[in-house]
């Protein structure tokens, strides 16, 4: 049985949406994506860092993760969640799990969705994830390589390692 929350952490695109989902329903617990949660209070994500800043953005995504660790349940965060140092200190009561990947496969995923740091595509994309790569791995009970495994063995490597805990 799940005692804490469990906080999913990577960068943009890896699936932590995805992931998240099937890992809720595994564990029988319920799920929620923080970045929907700022969507549904304070709308798209494209349009609050349009017309209020990223600063403003960071501060709502605060208060969605606030929201989101009251309950033991999976909670997947956005990209840029773990610049936050108020985050930071959040998530360190609940089970952090880095979702890792070697990028060969994000260009194809990052091409659906509309993502206002990454202008540039690709290499912005990269930029981003290799100046937060140290955060992610300092913040993490453990990491998990989503590259080339299937989902299915993404979740069965999750909950494995959570037993161990």
């Amino acid at each position: 049985m799940l005692e804490k929350p469990v906080v999913l952490i990577g960068p943009m695109g890896v699936g932590k949406t995805t992931i998240g989902k099937k890992l809720a329903r595994k564990l029988g617990v319920s799920f929620v994506d923080t970045d929907q949660l700022v969507t549904k209070q304070y709308g798209p994500i494209p349009k609050i860092f349009e017309t209020a800043g990223e600063a403003l953005f960071r501060r709502y995504e605060e208060h969605a993760v606030a929201e989101a660790l009251k309950e033991v349940q999976v909670i997947a965060t956005g990209g840029g969640a773990v610049l936050s140092g108020v985050n930071q200190r959040s998530i360190e009561k609940a089970i952090v799990i880095y979702l890792s990947t070697n990028g060969l496969h994000m260009k194809s995923r990052l091409s659906k969705g509309n993502r206002p740091l990454l202008e540039n595509g690709i290499s912005d994309w990269k930029r981003i994830y290799d100046e937060r790569k140290p955060l992610y791995e300092a913040l993490c009970d453990f990491e998990v390589d989503c590259s080339a495994a299937s989902l299915s063995i993404t979740i069965d490597t999750i909950c494995t390692k959570l037993e161990t805990l």
